[in-house]
C-alpha cells in the first residue's frame, strides 16, 4: 500500500555523515532502491544544488507515487564533494562499495564527474549526472553506466554563441574558470563562435574556486575591446563576475552572455546589474503550463527563496525516468545491474513536466530542447523571479551535438 504522505515526507537518520531520506512508494517488502545525491552544499554551486535538489528528488518520488506506480522503496543520501576530486571520489566510493548506493546523481563539477562515471563502470552502478556540463561524458568519456542529462557545453555553445554572432556579436573575450568545466565550455563556445564567422580576442582564466575579485580579468577584457564578454563559469563565480562587470560599466560596452547562467544566478545578480544578459537553458518556471505545475507543486518543499532551476529540474527528470525503468525490469534486477537500468533508460521514451518528451540517445545523451533568454530590464519585471524573456528556441534534435561529432566508443559507425 502507498505510504501516508506524512510518512512519504518524513526525514530519516544520518548515514556516514551524510543526511538520507526515505520514501516509500508502493512499498511492502520490495527492495530499497538507494540515491546519493553528490552536490555543492556550501560553495559557489550551493543554490543551484544543494537542498533544492533534495527537494525535487522527493517531487520525483512523490510523483512516482501519486501516479499510482513503482513497487519500489527508495532512500537518498546527501552529501557535500566541496569541489574536490579526492573528496568526491570517496564519497561515491563509499557509497558505492559499504553503503549499498545504486545510484548517483548529480556531481555539479565536471573533474569529479569524470571520475564517478568510470567508478559507475567498474562497480556496475548507475550515474545520472544531472550537474556536470562538459560533453566529454556523453563524447569521449561515454560509458554503459552513466548518462549525461541537464546541460553540456557544447549545447550552452551553440545556443548562445551561434546566436549572439548572428546577432551582431562577432568578437569575443572570454571569462574563464580555471578547471575541466571552465576549459570545456571556452573550448566549445569558441568553437562555434568561429564556425559562425566571429573571432576570439582573448582569455583571462582564474584560479577556480578561490577567486571572488575579478577586476584584473575584467580590465584584460575590456582593454581587448571585444564585444562580447563570455562568462564561461558558474554559480556565485557568474554572480559575481557580471556584478563587477556592472561596476566597472563594462556592460554599457560589452554583451555579457553567461555560457552557464541559471536562473537563482540571475535572481542573485539582480536585474539592475543582470538586464540584457543572454543565457541558454532547457528549463524555466514560467516557461509553459507544465513548468509552472511543477513549480506550484515542489515549491512548498524548497528551500526559502529558491526557485527551481534547471540544476534542480534535471534531477527531477533523471530520477523519475530512473524510477520508472526500475520498476518496468525489476527493482531487483536494477539494484543487480547498473547497466541493465541504463539500457532500459534508453529504451523508455522520457516524459515529464520539466522537459516535456524526449528520449536517451545511445550515447547517452537525454535529448530535449533549449531556449534562448534575455533578462528583462528592471522596469518589465512583474515578480522577484519573473526575470527571462524568451528570445529563441532549439528543437531537441538540433540543440544536442550531433551522435556523427562526439567520438562515444558506443555509438555504432
Amino acid at each position: 500500500m502507498l505510504g501516508s504522505r506524512r510518512e512519504f515526507l518524513t526525514t530519516g537518520a544520518t548515514l556516514a555523515g551524510a543526511g538520507l531520506w526515505s520514501g516509500s512508494v508502493r512499498a511492502q517488502a520490495a527492495p530499497v532502491l538507494r540515491l546519493g545525491i553528490l552536490g555543492d552544499l556550501s560553495g559557489p554551486y550551493r543554490d543551484l544544488s544543494g537542498l533544492g535538489t533534495m527537494a525535487c528528488v522527493r517531487q520525483a518520488i512523490e510523483d512516482v507515487a501519486s501516479a499510482g506506480g513503482a513497487p519500489l522503496r527508495v532512500e537518498v543520501l546527501h552529501a557535500d564533494h566541496q569541489h574536490k576530486a579526492d573528496v568526491g571520489a570517496a564519497i561515491a566510493r563509499q557509497w558505492y562499495d559499504r553503503d549499498g548506493v545504486d545510484a548517483i546523481l548529480e556531481v555539479n563539477n565536471s573533474a569529479i564527474a569524470l571520475a564517478v562515471a568510470d567508478l559507475a563502470r567498474d562497480k556496475d552502478k548507475v550515474f545520472l549526472a544531472t550537474g556536470p556540463a562538459t560533453a566529454d561524458l556523453h563524447g569521449s568519456r561515454c560509458g554503459p553506466n552513466h548518462v549525461h542529462w541537464t546541460y553540456d557545453t557544447w549545447m550552452l555553445a551553440h545556443g548562445a554563441g551561434t546566436a549572439t554572432v548572428r546577432a551582431g556579436g562577432d568578437t569575443w573575450f572570454f571569462l574563464t574558470a580555471d578547471y575541466a568545466f571552465g576549459h570545456a565550455l571556452q573550448r566549445d563556445t569558441a568553437r562555434a563562435v568561429e564556425t559562425a564567422g566571429g573571432k576570439v580576442l582573448g582569455q583571462a582564466r582564474y584560479p577556480f574556486p578561490q577567486t571572488t575579485d575579478y577586476s584584473s580579468f575584467l580590465l584584460q577584457a575590456q582593454a581587448s575591446r571585444a564585444r562580447v564578454l563570455g562568462l564561461a563559469n558558474a554559480g556565485t563565480d557568474t554572480v559575481n563576475s557580471v556584478k563587477q562587470a556592472h561596476e566597472f560599466g563594462l556592460t554599457r560596452r560589452m554583451k555579457l552572455v553567461g555560457l552557464l547562467c541559471l536562473l537563482g544566478d540571475v535572481r542573485a545578480m539582480g536585474p539592475e546589474a543582470a538586464q540584457g544578459l543572454l543565457t541558454t537553458e532547457p528549463f524555466y518556471w514560467d516557461l509553459n503550463d507544465r513548468t509552472r505545475a511543477f513549480t506550484q507543486r515542489v515549491l512548498p518543499k524548497m528551500p526559502p527563496n529558491i526557485y527551481p532551476s534547471t540544476n534542480h529540474a534535471g534531477a527531477y527528470s533523471a530520477v523519475l525516468h530512473y524510477i520508472k525503468a526500475a520498476a518496468a525490469m525489476g527493482p531487483a534486477q536494477a539494484k543487480a545491474s547498473g547497466r541493465a537500468a541504463i539500457e532500459r533508460m534508453k529504451a523508455l521514451p522520457t516524459e515529464d513536466d520539466c522537459f516535456g518528451p524526449g528520449r536517451v540517445r545511445e550515447d547517452g545523451r537525454k535529448i530535449h530542447p533549449v531556449y534562448l533568454f534575455e533578462v528583462k530590464p528592471p522596469a518589465e519585471v512583474k515578480t522577484g523571479w519573473d526575470l527571462y524573456r524568451l528570445t529563441g528556441s532549439i528543437e531537441a534534435e538540433q540543440a544536442m551535438r550531433p551522435l556523427s561529432e562526439g567520438g562515444c566508443p558506443l555509438v555504432r559507425s
